[in-house]
């Protein structure tokens, strides 16, 4: 029975909704850099088969993409720091909340770093929102290249030729990029290829990642406000007991004081 008490007590002290919130940040974050960066690699091998030749034509492009997936390591890193950190300070606050009535009292440091966590929670994600935003470009861009696919598999259109793909109109490559479009049959190939289906799939899936992310980093800007005004409703309730425990003390002091008085004079 004691056994059973004390894990009833340890798991009483888990913070649920963090440790929930972690695990999904956790996850859309290891789908957006894993799917994402071997997307962008995918996506240089069919520029440089397909649409642009010659390596010094999308040179700053490959540079770019390289640039992402090195971000994309600082990404995984940070978040995974962060992630930590925050489940850390659910834990704490936990604690806090639990024992509001014993002798365990919260600090202004304490209430400083929830309420910076607040703050960079929501830096963060207004960032991601952006970051959500920008990874549905290459679905789109994807999306459009598959359907027209489909449209010339399905339509048996007799002048397949006549319907082409550009990404130069993209501001993928430059205009001057060969041959920096694909017609037809060519295009047909391209859409069979083992990279564009990969790509394509890893693109929405890393999209979801970050769809999933910007989900975790508001249910922790929620939990952070609650924890927030619970450590500021401790910290009052304590600096409240303390004056009510001081008065009591000197009110026994009178107290006393007036019976020694008394006894003194009878």
């Amino acid at each position: 029975m004691g056994c059973f008490e004390c894990c009833i007590k340890c798991l009483g002290g888990v913070p649920y909704a963090s440790l929930v919130a972690t695990i999904l940040c956790f996850s859309g974050v290891a789908l957006f850099c894993g799917c994402g960066h071997v997307a962008l690699t995918g996506t240089v091998t069919i520029l440089e088969n397909h649409f642009s030749k010659v390596a010094t034509d999308h040179a700053m492009l490959t540079d770019v993409i390289q640039l992402m997936q090195y971000v994309i390591y600082g990404i995984a890193s940070f978040f995974f720091l962060y992630g930590i950190i925050l489940l850390a300070e659910g834990f704490y606050t936990t604690s806090a909340v639990k024992e509001l009535h014993s002798e365990f009292k919260t600090t202004i440091c304490g209430r400083c770093i929830s309420g910076m966590f607040v703050f960079l929670t929501y830096i963060l994600g207004v960032a991601w929102l952006g970051v959500f935003g920008f990874s549905a470009v290459p679905v789109f861009l994807f999306y459009n290249m598959w359907s027209t696919c489909n449209a010339i598999k399905m339509d048996n259109v007799t002048n397949s030729d006549s319907i082409c793909v550009d990404v130069r109109q993209y501001g993928i490559i430059p205009w001057n990029a060969t041959p920096g479009k694909a017609c037809g049959s060519m295009l047909g190939d391209i859409c069979n290829t083992s990279d564009f289906y990969l790509s394509y799939h890893l693109y929405i899936v890393a999209c979801a990642g970050a769809g999933a992310t910007v989900i975790a980093l508001i249910h922790f800007l929620m939990i952070l406000s609650a924890n927030w005004a619970y450590l500021k409703d401790a910290s009052q309730m304590h600096a409240y007991q303390d004056i009510k425990m001081k008065e009591e003390r000197e009110l026994q002091d009178i107290t006393s004081r007036s019976k020694e008085c008394l006894n003194s004079y009878t």
